[in-house]
């Protein structure tokens, strides 16, 4: 969390084959796309996303982290 903003925006991403770009790549390519104060200050690289029995995303699993 901010200080001053409260929640700060994070980008978990599995990245699939060998390939794994890095967090300026991924921030240019989404501040090209998205409202500047959508794109995320902090881009994380997970093996898998936390997910549930019927497989849904875990959020809180994430902003534990």
């Amino acid at each position: 969390a901010d200080d001053q903003w409260g929640q700060r925006l994070r980008a978990f991403v599995v990245c699939s084959g060998e390939s794994r770009p890095d967090e300026a790549e991924l921030q240019e390519l989404v501040r090209d796309r998205l409202a500047r104060y959508k794109v995320p200050r902090e881009v994380l690289f997970i093996d898998q996303l936390p997910r549930n029995a019927t497989g849904k995303v875990l959020r809180r699993e994430l902003s534990s982290d």
